[in-house]
């Protein structure tokens, strides 16, 4: 038994070498060492084709834009740039195709380095460093490909994400207004397509509104599409400490939230509704998420590869049949940014879920509700951190007291613990009998310190997906030295107090009567604080004051509400 501890051990703690050595790598755009692929790919788009009448119920192709052979030569495609207070929208008038939004609250993540300049191992630490690039989520170019795409199915020839539009004169930034709109008309096939997008000050819902006017001399029945691209690519920064999911996302009513994976949709595999009435579908990140919130009428929703390394979520919506010289219209809104619970919440039903606690959701909405109260407050989210962990503390202190007086029980049994185990040492059967004997006698519960633990641990971990998932902490300082909540500590003073304060803590906790056992030990300040040199500070710093806490929680117990035989 003895071996095969020691072998496990070692096992651990050579994997956690491995991870912490493969992580660094990544930290410093390096590739992982467990990646079976090469760099990320660059998301390919077909080459241009005639536009041929589209299968029916089928998306168009992402070719390149090809004009419809009856327009003017000189009509050109643009693009037109629309301003608010919150983003910048470049629009294509090839299409009407979203092809950038550039939030201008929030800036790009970008790596703090490592005692100012990444221990001097990396240019890119070192010149990355305070960048003032404002965050991206819609773009195409340098790999990555995420656009919001519009258009008619139905019949051959029928506006779509390929036509030529034609842009109305009007205002292109807010001034002094609380809201600005761009028009693009686009007529093919038989069918003039007018798209309206509203923009509103202090609002990240863009208003979709299609008008299709059949100006033909044959009815005509088509579906709007409302499309969602995006590549396959990993996030940069992503690693195996700090990783977050982007993917495809939708909810229904009565599907309810479900998360997709671009390696399921590649392969055919991606399980979710196929027809629905109501809810939206999005392409979630780690803090934003961009949704098409389409009309609540019945539709199909859609995922497929698109291209290589290129996929699509979508949603098909029959507009019904459209006589000649008639126009029929239906609105959609399209939410990009931050996500923020009280926002999403507003926009529609179930959209705060791409905040994603996991399973902890039940535990973390509430324990998110008391840090937004601390906040309004204390006005810093690292001040926040430490009163909720102080909070959490008083709330666990009658049953870490529990905890803390059973191990101290157990601490006074050691020797004869010891004993049993010398005496017995040839026979498990007679050792485990003797010592459940000692604990009845003793009346000590084997379990005692392990059970508030447990049960705090629920709390603890949904503790971390808050802080983990929340934009809020995106950026936001504490003091000092740490300027990004969401980022490690680039002086590793958080890591370095983290071990202190673990090494404490086991020097006040009774030893492990396995000498191998107590060895690892002592490892294990080490292995976790080199692990929090990766973790985003804001997590570090709760362990941290939890542990600093956890302390003085023990030295009070010991000195004041210990019984004197147990001190």
């Amino acid at each position: 038994m003895d071996i095969n501890k020691r072998t496990i051990l070692w096992i651990v703690f050579a994997v956690s070498l491995v991870i912490l050595w493969n992580d660094w790598m990544v930290s410093n755009g390096k590739q992982s060492m467990f990646s079976m692929t090469p760099p990320p790919k660059v998301a390919t788009v077909p080459a241009a084709t005639a536009l041929a009448p589209p299968v029916p119920g089928a998306l168009p192709g992402v070719g390149n834009v090809v004009a419809d052979p009856s327009l003017p030569a000189a009509l050109k495609s643009e693009i037109i740039t629309v301003t608010t207070d919150v983003f910048k929208v470049d629009i294509d008038t090839a299409g009407g195709v979203i092809r950038r939004l550039e939030l201008l609250k929030f800036k790009e993540p970008t790596h703090p380095g490592w005692l100012g300049g990444c221990f001097g191992l990396s240019k890119e630490c070192q010149t990355n460093r305070g960048s003032e690039k404002n965050e991206v989520l819609f773009e195409q170019g340098g790999g990555k490909t995420y656009l919001a795409q519009t258009g008619l199915l139905g019949a051959a020839g029928l506006p779509n994400h390929n036509t030529i539009f034609v842009a109305k004169p009007g205002a292109r930034a807010l001034d002094n207004g609380n809201q600005v709109q761009l028009v693009l008309e686009g007529t093919q096939g038989g069918v003039k397509l007018t798209k309206t997008f509203t923009f509103k000050r202090g609002d990240y819902v863009i208003d979709m509104r299609h008008d299709v006017t059949n100006t033909g001399a044959a009815p005509v029945t088509p579906s709007l599409y409302l499309q969602l691209l995006h590549d396959g690519n990993k996030p940069v920064g992503d690693s195996f400490f700090n990783s977050s999911y982007t993917g495809p996302t939708l909810y229904t009513s009565t599907d309810h939230y479900n998360k997709l994976k671009f390696e399921d949709i590649e392969k055919g595999k991606a399980s979710h509704a196929t027809k629905a009435s109501d809810g939206w579908i999005a392409i979630s990140q780690h803090f934003f998420v961009s949704a098409f919130i389409p009309a609540s009428t019945p539709r199909e929703i859609r995922t497929e590869k698109v291209a290589t390394n290129l996929y699509s979520i979508s949603t098909v919506q029959p507009m019904g049949t459209v006589a000649p010289s008639a126009t029929v219209s239906t609105d959609a809104r399209l939410y990009s940014g931050p996500q923020d619970e009280k926002r999403l919440e507003a926009v529609a039903p179930g959209l705060d879920l791409v905040k994603d606690y996991i399973w902890l959701t039940i535990i973390a909405k509430p324990i998110f509700w008391v840090m937004t109260q601390l906040h309004n407050v204390l006005g810093n989210w690292g001040w926040t951190i430490v009163a909720f962990t102080i909070l959490i503390k008083l709330l666990f202190f009658p049953l870490s007291a529990a905890g803390y007086r059973s191990m101290a029980k157990m601490k006074v049994v050691a020797p004869k613990m010891t004993a049993i185990r010398e005496k017995f040492k040839n026979d498990p059967a007679k050792m485990n009998q003797a010592t459940m004997e000692l604990y009845k006698k003793e009346k000590i519960n084997p379990l005692g310190g392990c059970l508030p633990i447990l049960v705090q641990m629920p709390v603890f971990l949904a503790l971390y997906w808050v802080l983990q998932s929340s934009v809020e902490f995106r950026g936001a300082p504490w003091i000092l030295w740490i300027q990004d909540l969401s980022q490690h500590d680039p002086w590793c003073i958080l890591p370095i107090l983290y071990a202190i304060s673990m090494f404490v803590q086991q020097k006040l906790n009774p030893a492990p009567a396995d000498p191998m056992q107590a060895k690892m030990m002592l490892f294990m300040p080490l292995i976790f604080s080199v692990m929090f040199f990766f973790f985003p500070s804001g997590l570090v710093l709760y362990w941290v004051v939890n542990n600093l806490l956890s302390i003085a929680q023990q030295w009070v117990i010991n000195k004041k509400l210990m019984p004197d035989p147990l001190k």
